[in-house]
């Protein structure tokens, strides 16, 4: 059974000239989508995908460790935050005719 995730990577320190391989290394293990950002040398990304087989998101988060730094050729930092998607906790808002009259009225 398969379960959904967003999965967020931070990782800093990086050699500069391995980020690119270090990208495609996290993209490999998870849809990123290629959506990388680079700030001051901290790479980020956020994706959503499915965790199959039993995998938890920590043997994850384990894995896509191994895989930046088998790219990067040496430790960097990795920062994986995981959120479950299939039983999120959520709020519903059904706005009336009465909430428009209150919200609306000039200041």
């Amino acid at each position: 059974m398969s379960r959904s995730f967003n999965m967020f990577v931070r990782i800093t320190g990086v050699e500069p000239e391995r980020a690119e391989a270090v990208q495609e290394a996290a993209d490999d293990e998870w849809s990123f989508g290629n959506d990388w950002y680079e700030m001051n040398g901290v790479l980020t990304s956020c994706g959503d995908g499915q965790l199959g087989g039993g995998e938890s998101d920590d043997v994850f988060a384990d894995r896509l460790a191994k895989a930046i730094w088998d790219a990067n050729g040496s430790f960097c930092r990795v920062v994986v935050r995981s959120t479950y998607l299939d039983d999120l906790p959520c709020e519903a808002f059904s706005l009336e005719q009465s909430d428009y009259d209150r919200l609306m009225v000039p200041s």
